[in-house]
């Protein structure tokens, strides 16, 4: 009887020791993805943080870094870059500027917006928009038109003294699209979106290498083909209507057959 109270008094210790570390296992880490919005931005191109569109994306800085996010824009989409700085009370007069690059890493000018404002010494806050231009589902090798993949946002501080580098500043980013449709069409398309890591190739068994070199953020419903646009559509529609204008001029204009013979008696 002494033997077994000595071993159910063991299983109960070894049961209770284990029982927290089953649970410090299963809790998830603050680190694990809850889908909420980041709250966290990169400082380079190589960590930018990863964001959706519609998301807004928040981060703790310093005045003088550079914050980073990246973004997918797919053929036809004509990507809207806001940001909001706010800024500590005491500060002098700190300009800022976002800008936006491709996935070719190449800098996008801003069709319209506010890309670079200067905000007074006695502001609480800045905000900065930039506009791109519709991306193209392909382009000329010299060009520098948008393209679908990644797009990459910066904002930083340009030109700060000496007293406001280091000054706690936070900030928030939106990114949403309009899509512009089949009149931004083109013939032609990528082969692959312009996406981290799209030209590595791996093997297909090295899922974890893989899943670390390519970008893991895309369009919601997938990256367009290329093919496919409205312009189609209204292609059709076009020639369905001119063939009834024609078919309705025809018979306008031809009367009302070959005129009646005269007897030649007559």
């Amino acid at each position: 009887m002494r033997t077994f109270k000595v071993l159910g008094a063991a299983l109960l210790a070894l049961g209770l020791a284990a029982g927290p570390a089953a649970a410090d296992s299963a809790s998830p880490s603050p680190s694990d993805d809850d889908g909420g919005a980041p709250t966290e931005a990169g400082t380079s191109f190589r960590t930018a943080t990863e964001i959706d569109q519609g998301e807004t994306a928040t981060a703790n800085g310093s005045a003088g870094d550079y914050l980073y996010w990246s973004f997918p824009a797919d053929t036809g989409q004509r990507p809207t870059v806001r940001a909001t700085v706010k800024l500590p009370e005491t500060h002098a007069a700190q300009t800022w500027q976002v800008d936006v690059y491709d996935g070719l890493r190449r800098r996008q000018s801003c069709q319209y917006g506010a890309q670079t404002r200067t905000a007074a010494a006695d502001a609480s806050s800045v905000e900065l928009a930039c506009v791109l231009r519709t991306v193209r589902a392909w382009s000329e090798p010299w060009a520098n038109d948008p393209l679908p993949g990644t797009y990459y946002v910066r904002l930083t501080a340009v030109g700060l003294g000496t007293g406001d580098l280091g000054l706690p500043v936070s900030a928030e980013l939106e990114v949403d699209s309009k899509d512009i449709g089949g009149s931004a069409a083109v013939d032609g398309s990528l082969a692959e979106p312009l996406v981290p890591g799209v030209a590595v190739t791996s093997a297909r068994d090295d899922e974890e290498s893989a899943g670390a070199v390519l970008s893991a953020i895309d369009p919601d419903d997938g990256w367009a083909s290329g093919w496919w646009s409205d312009r189609w559509v209204w292609t059709a529609v076009g020639g369905a209507l001119a063939a009834l204008a024609g078919i309705g001029g025809y018979r306008l204009t031809r009367g009302s057959g070959r005129p009646s013979r005269v007897p030649s008696g007559a």
